[in-house]
């Protein structure tokens, strides 16, 4: 079993320095995430939009009732949506996950994107308006954080954070805030490998979480090029790694914490085994050259926004 290292946060408390991504895996992120409780994760990522904190709350039960692990062992991480923003919804919401999760409370709240949405219906997560644009709804994002500061007050969270959000979206809210952010859930890989964003959050104590950590592959295209390069098959073979190791290290020694989605087992246990060796500063070097901006989630339909996070650099 690998013993994933903590990281402290801003308020005292900790988070594993690797986790379990769920995106896209209803229907099978339950197995997955026994799978990852059995070989050392303790860190798992959900949210509303994914529609599966109840499947991964319920493998986490279980395992608990085993004796695998402790509640208190578990971080467990999940996002309140763009369609609950306004501060009346938020507490609702809040309650909401924390009832299909069945864990006592949630130990880090995200606010999935500065965006809010306008709720048409309950299971529309993706609102139109008639002009193909997100119909987005007028609500300051700081309105939506100081209902996310009473979810901590009321002990229905451990701690909360944001997801998305720029350098000059981070300022405001900290200038405003009563609780700082502990963490940003951000799109994060050699290609879009956000060192300024995550040199600008460790300067104010925020951790930085990476999704999408190996961008999006399409292995019949060899693409993302940076997993078919080789060079860093070279790399990867001096470590005894695979490519996506040497990646999820990377990620590592550059200061964010990857959550890479998988429900393949071998897979699973292949991806956090990257806590026994290090890159060289030469080998970092290499591998920021394939950083090109990229994003996979380019979030195009909500650039009229005034609160759209990718209209700067960082």
């Amino acid at each position: 079993m690998v013993k994933v290292p903590s990281i402290s946060m801003n308020n005292g408390l900790s988070m594993p320095g690797f986790g379990l991504g769920t995106y896209e895996s209803f229907g099978e992120a339950g197995r997955a995430t026994k799978h990852a409780i059995d070989v050392g994760y303790r860190h798992f990522d959900t949210a509303r939009l994914y529609e599966n904190e109840e499947e991964v709350g319920k493998a986490i039960q279980e395992k608990i009732k085993e004796g695998v692990v402790k509640r208190e062992e578990i971080f467990i991480v999940t996002k309140l949506w763009n369609t609950d923003h306004e501060p009346e919804k938020v507490e609702k919401a809040c309650r909401k996950s924390c009832e299909k999760l069945g864990l006592g409370y949630i130990d880090l709240y995200l606010m999935h994107w500065p965006v809010a949405f306008t709720e048409r219906t309950p299971y529309e997560y993706w609102p139109l308006n008639d002009d193909g644009q997100y119909d987005n709804a007028d609500v300051d994002f700081l309105d939506t954080w100081k209902s996310m500061e009473k979810l901590v007050d009321l002990g229905l969270v451990k701690s909360i954070g944001i997801s998305n959000f720029n350098s000059q979206q981070i300022k405001r809210l900290l200038a405003n805030c009563r609780i700082k952010p502990v963490n940003n859930q951000i799109e994060c890989s050699p290609q879009i490998n956000q060192k300024k964003l995550i040199k600008f959050c460790q300067d104010r104590e925020i951790i930085v979480t990476a999704y999408c950590p190996l961008g999006r592959p399409i292995p019949a295209d060899k693409k993302p090029g940076f997993l078919y390069d080789a060079k860093l098959g070279d790399i990867a073979k001096k470590y005894n790694k695979t490519i996506p190791q040497i990646v999820f290290r990377f990620l590592l020694d550059i200061g964010a914490v990857p959550i890479p989605k998988s429900v393949t087992p071998s897979r699973i246990e292949e991806n956090i085994s990257v806590f026994d060796f290090k890159l060289t500063s030469d080998e970092i070097k290499y591998i920021d050259t394939f950083n090109t901006g990229e994003r996979v989630l380019e979030f195009t339909e909500a650039r009229n926004d005034k609160n759209f996070p990718f209209g700067i650099e960082f």
